[in-house]
């Protein structure tokens, strides 16, 4: 009779196991998305980015996976990778890695990001500077390289860039700053604007051209 009541017992168990998992296995298959988390975005909207992923109206938190979604993120052009994460909460967190946005080019209406891909102006997008004039094709190539590497909130306070050559410089740029000064750079220098705003603190509020093609010198306009 032991023996009768311990199967018993042992199958009741197993079977109240099994009933749990089963429910619970139901209740996350069955499970919305509760909560969306958009890290890393600058120049798309987590609303945009939502959308993107198909999560807009919430649905069932595995009706999608991860991967599918991350596929689905990084057809926009400004996606450079992204990574998606999902608990049994019912969060998604979506990490992404956008292509940097390095100028406007007012002759042919292209944004230039660096990864050399180019897109139409997007007039709501800020803080970038706009090239004015025509460059050589190599020349721009090799510039929007080191364009890349420049401080981003250096690169803001850029507004306008001009190819100005001379017999010395076939690299030579001109950059009009938006609190008013002048930048002369090379290329092979550019790494050098990233000092601009220790150069203003010895500047007194003065206004002028900065030279940074060849030494660190300030003249001041009148």
């Amino acid at each position: 009779m032991r023996r009768k009541k311990n199967k018993k017992k042992k199958l009741i168990k197993i079977l109240t196991i099994l009933i749990l998992l089963g429910g619970l296995a139901s209740y996350i298959f069955l499970m919305r998305v509760k909560n969306i988390y958009i890290v890393g975005n600058k120049l798309l909207t987590d609303q945009e980015i939502i959308e993107l992923a198909g999560l807009e109206n919430y649905p069932k938190l595995f009706k999608n996976s991860s991967f599918s979604m991350e596929n689905k993120i990084k057809v926009n052009s400004y996606i450079e990778s992204v990574d998606v994460k999902k608990d049994l909460f019912g969060a998604v967190t979506i990490n992404v890695c956008e292509y940097n946005l390095l100028l406007k080019n007012d002759l042919d209406n292209m944004m230039y990001l660096s990864n050399s891909k180019t897109l139409p102006i997007d007039n709501e997008i800020v803080g970038i500077p706009t090239l004015i004039n025509s460059i050589p094709k190599d020349i721009l190539n090799a510039f929007l390289k080191k364009l890349d590497k420049i401080d981003k909130d250096i690169l803001s306070q850029i507004s306008e860039i001009k190819y100005e050559p001379n017999e010395y410089d076939k690299d030579l740029f001109l950059f009009y700053m938006v609190d008013g000064n002048y930048v002369y750079i090379t290329t092979t220098r550019l790494n050098n604007i990233n000092k601009y705003d220790e150069a203003l603190k010895v500047l007194e509020g003065k206004k002028g051209i900065l030279y940074l093609d060849s030494g660190n010198h300030f003249q001041v306009l009148e």
